[in-house]
């Protein structure tokens, strides 16, 4: 009798377990087909076409063709340049400068902390056309705020057209997505400094720690796993810039502000070269997996040391 009931038990046991495994691949498929319609698919298709001559009325299979014309092409050349200054420069500042606001305005009354949370956060919930609109009315040549701050100082004798001269409009560019890229990194590095071990640092503040001996030995090693995720996403979207140059320069003056994004966007959808198009994004899909592999390798490696 009792084997029979521990086999029962057994059974229903096992009937409930794949019921609920049932039940959570439900759930899960939405998700599923979203992410094989709208991901993995059109990867697969974008990997195919850039081996082929893809315009409007054409489909003709060119082989490597597509990517041997890519390193050849001047335009894309510079945009390759432009792309990576703007992750060398873009990445490092904004890393950087969210940890010190975030170490900054932790120890602070929680209001206060809020607020400023809030004021850096500002330009991350507003729209990206909003933004464009009030940095292009700052970088006016005519009627701009730093043209106008500028020259009342006495730093410059004649006003500079930022965004339309070929020396200052990538650099224009990298200030408004240094902007418009803190606010998310600044509230994960206080949430994350919220979750260090008090104790700790009280028990080296105790044993004579200085403050940069308690941040390095104590708080940095707490808080790695989100400086990794700060800088691969980060990475990303620096990667992808392409909304702040289609608003604001349109890819010049003479190609000086082009990306690899928006040189992607402007071959396909105004040349209507969707071939070239898609091997220059399978390429910088290889890039952003390159890169982020090695940051990540990199930011593994000294926080074990």
């Amino acid at each position: 009798m009792e084997k029979s009931r521990k086999k029962e038990v057994t059974k229903r046991s096992r009937a409930l377990v794949m019921r609920e495994t049932r039940a959570a691949y439900l759930f899960l498929l939405p998700a599923l087909v979203f992410f094989v319609g709208f991901i993995v698919v059109p990867m697969i298709m974008c990997l195919v076409t850039s081996f082929f001559n893809y315009t409007m009325t054409e489909f003709e299979f060119v082989g490597f063709a597509n990517y041997i014309e890519m390193f050849q092409d001047p335009v894309f050349l510079r945009a390759l340049k432009n792309t990576i200054l703007i992750v060398v420069v873009a990445v490092p500042a904004v890393t950087a400068f969210s940890l010190w606001v975030s170490t900054v305005i932790y120890p602070i009354h929680a209001a206060s902390r809020s607020f400023f949370r809030c004021v850096f956060y500002l330009p991350v919930v507003t729209g990206t056309v909003a933004v464009a609109v009030v940095w292009k009315w700052m970088f006016n040549k005519y009627t701009g705020l730093f043209n106008y701050v500028l020259s009342e100082t006495g730093i410059i004798d004649q006003n500079i057209s930022w965004l339309g001269d070929q020396k200052f409009a990538i650099w224009c560019i990298i200030l408004i997505l240094f902007t418009t890229s803190i606010g998310q990194p600044i509230v994960l590095y206080v949430a994350a400094l919220g979750n260090v071990d008090a104790s700790m640092v009280e028990a080296a503040q105790v044993d004579g720690a200085n403050h940069f001996q308690t941040f390095w030995k104590i708080k940095w090693p707490s808080i790695m796993p989100t400086t990794l995720y700060i800088i691969v996403i980060t990475t990303i979207n620096s990667f992808q810039c392409y909304a702040l140059i289609q608003l604001l320069t349109s890819g010049g003056p003479n190609h000086s502000t082009d990306t690899i994004m928006y040189y992607i966007y402007y071959e396909a959808f105004k040349l209507y070269r969707y071939g070239y198009g898609n091997a220059m994004g399978v390429f910088l899909a290889i890039i952003i997996a390159v890169f982020s592999a090695l940051q990540f390798k990199l930011t593994k490696a000294g926080s074990t040391d």
